[in-house]
């Protein structure tokens, strides 16, 4: 296992266990959520440019706009939840409520 790979994996475990600690906030867990997508973009990478395939280049660049996507998703969650509700606390938000 070379040093990258090893550093993609602990990224990927680090954010992980950010994500399950850290849910009182919205912007913490979107921050995790998104260190997760980028070690996975890294590790896809890393991955194609060893195989040296020319149609593997296209899967870590898919996973890239996905997770841009799932930013602005976030990022337009948190701005509707904040206006809702008056603040970004997973804790006061009711999902039985509309």
């Amino acid at each position: 296992m070379t040093s990258l790979h090893f550093a993609s994996m602990c990224t990927f475990i680090i954010c992980t266990m950010g994500f399950m600690l850290h849910q009182a906030h919205l912007i913490p867990t979107l921050l995790c959520l998104e260190g997760m997508m980028l070690s996975l973009f890294m590790a896809l990478s890393l991955w194609s440019i060893e195989l040296e395939i020319p149609s593997s280049i296209i899967t870590p660049m898919l996973m890239l706009s996905f997770s841009a996507c799932e930013a602005g998703m976030g990022l337009s969650l948190l701005v509707a939840s904040y206006r809702t509700h008056g603040s970004s606390n997973l804790q006061n938000l009711n999902l039985l409520q509309c």
